[in-house]
């Protein structure tokens, strides 16, 4: 009887590393920061900028956080405002003859004149880099992959309707589309190697839970339904594309802002999850990853040349999610921070567990297998 019991145990505990009950990615409550609403990064030196309550900081990989751009000549701006910002990896706009500068941050002016404020790599404000005809600004990201010619692309509202810019070196601007489908939030440029929709601009849609691609001609093409929760702060805000090594090692940021009364409240802190555990989530290089701002649940969207969605992270938690997704790299592998301060998980009964299961089977699983473990020690003691 022991020896049936003892082989049925292993049987079931052979079985928990296919449910990923072991392995359930989570974010990790790294670093306080008041206000955060944004990321961009990483600068050369490998430091992060990081935007909260109209201030910027730096922090590096080891958690220092420096307060930046405050001088005289410093940046200034409404601490209620969401300002998206984009920061430059340096690139040459062919077009344009000019380049932008290595580490300047290009920030969304919300208020008159609306446009775009650029802070150089030093912490000076040069003031407005271009005005933007557009009643509203709510993204903006850079062409890293050389399909909109390297530019800074922006995306505002007007007319009902949203507007996809691209802006050069020189500030000069053109109009990508004047009719794109509700677009905002953490946007980003798809590598060459996305499917079909490779060197497109990608931009989510929380009120549908669509993510949207717009080809540099201006044609809008739904890449997936997300399947996450929608709504206004509620679904997806943020998306961002795994880079080549970070398998190797590194981390995946998000913003997680503080906002009293509302379902998901927020901490004011950087949150961050580890390549070992997105990779052990089922994440490869090259995927898309869509986040909430409702909780910051997960999704891995895989386009080769069908686009396939996985859940990454089922069960939303207290965060309130802002801005875009960073990524950085190490030259060692990122250990797994599961035994780290994690955000509390607003999962009831009837949500889902690690891997998307069914909570109940997860717990049910896990029970059986500690129960297991227990006999195969009891019979092994009695044997002794």
């Amino acid at each position: 009887m022991r020896a049936r019991f003892a082989v049925l145990a292993l049987a079931l505990l052979a079985l928990l590393p296919m449910s990923g009950v072991a392995a359930a990615p989570a974010w990790e409550q790294w670093k306080s920061v008041q206000g955060v609403f944004d990321l961009g990064g990483p600068r050369a030196d490998g430091s992060l900028v990081v935007a909260g309550s109209a201030a910027l900081y730096t922090l590096t990989p080891a958690g220092d956080l420096t307060p930046f751009a405050r001088g005289p000549g410093g940046y200034r701006e409404d601490p209620s405002a969401e300002a998206y910002f984009a920061l430059s990896p340096g690139q040459k706009v062919a077009s344009a003859g000019c380049t932008f500068g290595r580490d300047d941050i290009f920030i969304l002016r919300l208020h008159t004149p609306i446009g775009i404020t650029r802070v150089d790599k030093s912490g000076e404000a040069t003031g407005s880099f271009t005005n933007l005809a557009l009643p509203s600004l709510n993204g903006v990201a850079f062409d890293t992959v050389g399909s909109f010619d390297h530019r800074l692309i922006a995306t505002g509202s007007t007319n009902g309707k949203m507007q996809v810019v691209a802006v050069d070196c020189a500030g000069a601007t053109q109009v990508i589309t004047s009719v794109a489908p509700t677009l905002e939030g953490g946007i980003a440029v798809a590598p060459t190697n996305f499917g079909s929709f490779g060197g497109y601009l990608i931009a989510p849609d929380e009120l549908s839970g669509v993510i949207w691609a717009i080809s540099p001609q201006g044609n809008a093409s739904k890449v997936v339904d997300s399947g996450l929760p929608k709504g206004g702060d509620i679904g997806v805000e943020s998306v961002g594309f795994v880079p080549p090594g970070f398998g190797k090692g590194g981390y995946l940021y998000y913003s997680d802002r503080k906002t009293p009364g509302n379902p998901h409240p927020g901490t004011d802190s950087v949150l961050r999850m580890s390549s070992a555990d997105l990779m052990g989530g089922g994440v490869q290089e090259g995927d898309m990853l869509a986040v909430t701002e409702g909780g910051a649940t997960m999704i891995d969207v895989r386009c080769d040349p069908t686009c396939h969605v996985s859940v990454v992270v089922g069960a939303p938690s207290t965060a309130h999610g802002e801005g875009h997704l960073v990524f950085t790299l190490s030259n060692q592998a990122s250990p797994s921070p599961s035994a780290r301060p994690t955000l509390a998980s607003t999962a009831t009964a009837s949500g889902s567990g690690s891997g998307g299961l069914p909570l109940a089977v997860v717990i049910l699983v896990a029970g059986v297998a500690a129960a297991a473990g227990a006999g195969i020690a009891v019979a092994l003691l009695r044997r002794r």
